[in-house]
């Protein structure tokens, strides 16, 4: 079952609002094929209504309500000499409460083929009685559901990240939103909503609200890893940290650290809790080991990858564990999927480091070699025959703008940039090999084809 609201503002008394086409818009949107849907007004004077929508008709009907229940008739409601608790801004609306006696507050409709049953000539209505006001209808949609396009989906999630920017206060929200309505790819998302309608339980607005969830924890993390590495820019913008200081940078990245925890809290299933709570542990952990093994840096392979895993697999890897776990899927898919997750993301990441040499990246060619990140290509470059002991040396030293130019003109020269491309790709088929074995509910080529593009990039 998935629950909305229906909002609007009303002009006048009596008003006949139509909500039919908003209607079929939430059926839409929600992937509901058949069943019902159920329409609760949320107000004593606001009353629902199936009939046509046929301007004399709805002028007759008006006239009938007058009739019964005439404005400034005498009712008992209006003395507030003999009523108790009444708020000091009550109108004299007793017709409008009888007129509501009229009509209906509840209302329950029915779907076939995804559209409303309703007679050729029938249209849903929400009667204002006591207008002008701000009125709310609760909705749900019971049934069976099938996924929305993907289109839709992915809008869904953007809908859903700006209304929780929107709450927030504006000293936080001001720069995350910079940060989010600056792009990225929207991976962790994409992943959430695809895993998300593998098991029987498909409900698309939860799995939004997870998907936007995990970008936000996915960003404050960016916005922590800038002021770390004292990065300046970010997707083509100044970071947080560049543009707000420090300070405010941390409190941003932890404010929303703690509000993407309450929004996955409050979708109320307890492994997708945990499969998070376990990635933000290992994104932490991590994030240690980083600056920890920058004494030594290059580095080596191993100590690469376990912070890969940690900083940036581990995520993906709950992105995926966690949209199935919503899904209600076997617990076969979900260990499959949560490894091809961590596999996407190491292999992510890889090319990521790739990226780092190319002018499209959005940030200064070689900025990871300056600010001295671990990073895959630049390890073995280290480590070849030819450049690696001039590559060694620079980096020895001093790195100023003519010497991490050179070291970047030498990883390009060298076979690392093929190595790591060719090991990314390994990675890739490794984990598609991970969903032969499970069903995926038609979700196969989509997710095959989603992993090689992630690492088929120059950006």
């Amino acid at each position: 079952m998935i629950g909305a609201r229906l909002r609007f503002g009303t002009r006048h008394a009596t008003e006949f609002v139509d909500l039919t086409d908003r209607l079929r818009e939430e059926i839409r949107d929600s992937g509901l094929r058949t069943g019902r849907v159920y329409l609760q007004s949320l107000h004593t004077t606001l009353g629902l209504a199936v009939n046509e929508n046929e301007p004399l008709l709805l002028r007759d009907f008006q006239a009938l309500l007058e009739r019964i229940a005439p404005a400034g008739a005498g009712y008992h409601h209006d003395d507030f000499a003999r009523r108790v608790d009444v708020p000091v801004d009550e109108p004299e609306n007793g017709h409008a409460h009888c007129r509501q006696l009229l009509l209906t507050s509840s209302s329950t409709l029915l779907v076939e083929d995804g559209d409303l049953v309703l007679g050729r000539w029938q249209s849903v209505f929400a009667v204002e009685l006591d207008g002008p006001r701000q009125r709310e209808v609760a909705v749900q949609l019971d049934g069976d559901f099938v996924r929305p396009s993907r289109e839709a989906s992915e809008a869904l999630v953007e809908l859903e990240l700006a209304r929780q920017l929107l709450v927030d206060p504006e000293s936080v929200a001001a720069p995350m939103r910079r940060l989010v309505e600056a792009g990225g790819k929207r991976l962790r998302p994409k992943l959430v909503q695809l895993t998300a309608g593998i098991g029987p339980v498909n409900e698309p607005l939860r799995a939004a609200a997870l998907a936007a969830a995990v970008e936000l924890l996915h960003n404050a993390t960016l916005i922590h890893d800038d002021y770390v590495d004292e990065s300046t820019h970010r997707r083509g913008r100044p970071t947080v940290a560049a543009a707000e200081g420090p300070e405010r940078a941390i409190a941003v990245g932890d404010y929303y650290f703690a509000k993407a925890t309450r929004m996955i809290a409050e979708i109320g299933n307890r492994d997708v809790t945990s499969a998070i709570a376990e990635a933000l542990e290992a994104v932490c952990a991590s994030q240690i080991d980083d600056v920890a093994l920058r004494g030594a840096y290059p580095g080596d392979r191993e100590s690469y990858l376990k912070v890969v895993r940690g900083k940036t697999a581990s995520l993906f890897a709950a992105a995926c564990a966690s949209g199935a776990l919503l899904s209600g899927a076997t617990p076969e898919a979900v260990g499959a999927l949560r490894r091809y997750g961590e596999l996407l993301g190491t292999a992510f990441q890889m090319v990521d480091d790739m990226v780092d040499f190319s002018p499209s990246s959005g940030k200064p060619v070689g900025l990871d070699i300056r600010q001295r990140v671990l990073s895959l290509p630049l390890i073995y470059a280290a480590d070849d025959r030819e450049v690696g002991p001039e590559v060694r040396a620079l980096l020895a030293g001093a790195l100023g703008d003519r010497e991490v130019g050179r070291v970047a003109e030498l990883v390009t020269s060298s076979d690392a940039l093929g190595r790591v491309r060719n090991e990314a790709n390994e990675l890739v088929e490794e984990a598609v090999r991970e969903l032969e074995a499970i069903e995926l509910d038609g979700l196969r080529p989509i997710l095959v084809g989603l992993a090689r593009s992630a690492v088929d990039r120059n950006a």
